[in-house]
């Protein structure tokens, strides 16, 4: 399902080029659940951001199915964020002046692939039911980020793209986050990567990838 082949990016630093990622290999199949650690510094959000297309590598590819990435212009890569992968962040990035129900709905209707039995459904696992006219601004972080997980489920997502999910909840919180964002992952059969600096959390995936100094350890 995600295929990346020798990936490369370098940033501006103090009047030079800084290299992040040197050269990054990385395949996760389709309904495999791949946690990805490293030091801080090491590229892991780096290279979460250029799968997702938010940013441009400046040499490889990355595959999405039968998508080249890299090769995407950024309206083609902003449609393929919009109608095939799900995203979910830390930060949360919900938006405060709608409910919990439309935030749950907005990116499936903007890609026109809303299905309110779906819906219906994540509701109920991730336990929303009670929440669904309160705003963002009256959740907790916990509800916060289940939302955040519904939302970017909703359209049935190939890869759920995840950076540091759980890093701004309590151990607690984050486990159970993340134990329903695993087990709705199997049910949608998407390929899942998140980027973590537990080591804990990344034990309860399927499969942990290292970067090093840029490349894949």
């Amino acid at each position: 399902m995600l295929s990346v082949r020798n990936l490369t990016k370098s940033y501006p630093s103090a009047g030079e080029e800084v290299a992040v990622l040197r050269g990054v290999d990385l395949a996760i199949a389709a309904g495999e659940r791949v946690a990805l650690t490293g030091e801080s510094g090491s590229g892991k959000s780096t290279l979460l951001h250029l799968i997702a297309g938010l940013d441009a590598a400046d040499g490889g590819e990355i595959w999405i199915g039968q998508d080249c990435v890299t090769k995407l212009s950024d309206t083609g890569r902003a449609a393929l964020r919009r109608d095939r992968l799900g995203l979910v962040f830390q930060q949360f990035n919900l938006v405060p002046s709608l409910n919990v129900a439309d935030n749950l709905a907005f990116q499936a209707r903007l890609a026109g692939r809303h299905d309110p039995a779906w819906q219906s459904e994540l509701i109920e696992r991730l336990g929303l039911r009670d929440l669904l006219r309160r705003y963002p601004e009256e959740l907790s972080g916990g509800q916060q980020q289940r939302v955040a997980i519904g939302r970017a489920l909703a359209i049935k997502p190939v890869l759920l793209l995840a950076d540091e999910p759980t890093g701004n909840l309590d151990e607690a919180t984050a486990d159970d986050v993340l134990a329903l964002a695993r087990d709705l992952v199997a049910r949608t059969g998407c390929a899942f990567l998140m980027v973590t600096h537990s080591l804990r959390l990344a034990a309860t995936l399927d499969r942990r990838v290292t970067l090093h100094n840029g490349v894949v350890a």
